[in-house]
Formats: structure tokens, C-alpha cells, sequence
């Protein structure tokens, strides 16, 4: 990585209407070192915009306290059979990306079959084995819960990952 990514805090969101995962990595020439990971959580029989609002606010606390350098976010997938948690999946996104763009931070989005490929080498992988893959990575005791925490994590590591690779080919191109 080059200087101006040295020291990066990148945020990574999996963004859920129930249960947001965040997970927040300082990436400095040691490697990734993980600073805070956790859930925004919203009030699972609370109506739709109230929801809405609570990931808003947490995100923006988030933001608020952290100052992340880039936020990276789970892409938008969905499954014909359920066209409807597609559309309530894109209001969430919508409501993270907006708390992003307030605070000035750049976003970029990855896919969960990416994400999990590059983690695990399978881009089907099961939430117990990205958790897993989340517990060597940073040493932890135990998997981190909820799965949207390690998914979080995961997000954040393919960001870093990418980039490192997308700046490592750049320069053998130069």
C-alpha cells in the first residue's frame, strides 16, 4: 500500500433492517489490525421508516466517532423468489449510503459472492466459515455474533485486499 492508504480506517457494513454488522479495520503496514466491530440494531415491529432512521443514526454515530477513511458495503443481490426483502434490503443500503455521503466518506461496494471468495476461496462459503476465516484473520477466541458482525469484518478485509492487489498490479504496470 502506498502512503496515503498507510493508517486507513475502513468501514465495513452489512447492511440488515433488524440487524446492521459494522466492523472497523486500521490498515497500516503491519497489516490489518481490527479496531471496533459491533450491530446498529432497529426495533424488529417498529414500521419501515423508523427502522430506517435508527440504521441512519447509528451509521452517523458511527461515522461521528470513527472518522473511517472509506466506508466498504455489501452490494444489493436478489433472489427471484424474493423480490420484496430485495426492495426493503435497497432502502437500508439507501439510508447507510446517505449517512456516508454526509460525512464525506467515499463507499465502495463489494458483492458477498467476492467478499466471500476472497476470504475463504469460496464464493458460496457458509456464515460459519467466514466467521471462522474472521477468527484467524484477527486471533479472536471466539466467532464473532451475530454473523453480521463477521460479515462486516469480511467486507472490510475484501476492501483491503482488493486494494492491495489493485495497487500492487498498477504499479508492475507502470
Amino acid at each position: 500500500m502506498d502512503s496515503a492508504e498507510r493508517n486507513a480506517l475502513v468501514l465495513g457494513i452489512d447492511p440488515g433492517l433488524n440487524t446492521t454488522g459494522y466492523g472497523l479495520i486500521e490498515v497500516s503496514s503491519r497489516g490489518p489490525k481490527l479496531v471496533e466491530a459491533g450491530v446498529v440494531r432497529s426495533r424488529a415491529h417498529d414500521a419501515l421508516e423508523l427502522k430506517l432512521a435508527d440504521i441512519h443514526q447509528g451509521v452517523t454515530e458511527l461515522m461521528t466517532a470513527f472518522h473511517p477513511t472509506v466506508m466498504a458495503l455489501e452490494k444489493l443481490y436478489s433472489h427471484y423468489e424474493r423480490p420484496t426483502t430485495a426492495i426493503l434490503m435497497g432502502h437500508a443500503r439507501g439510508v447507510i449510503c446517505l449517512a456516508a455521503a454526509q460525512a464525506g466518506v467515499p463507499i465502495c461496494h463489494y458483492a458477498a459472492t467476492h467478499v466471500k471468495k476472497m476470504l475463504t476461496g469460496s464464493g458460496r462459503a457458509p456464515k460459519p466459515q467466514v466467521q471462522m476465516a474472521i477468527c484467524r484473520q484477527f486471533g479472536l477466541p471466539e466467532v464473532p455474533e451475530p454473523p453480521d458482525v463477521a460479515d462486516a469484518l469480511a467486507i472490510a478485509l475484501c476492501h483491503v485486499y482488493f486494494r492491495n492487489v489493485a495497487l500492487n498490479n498498477s504499479s508492475r504496470t507502470s
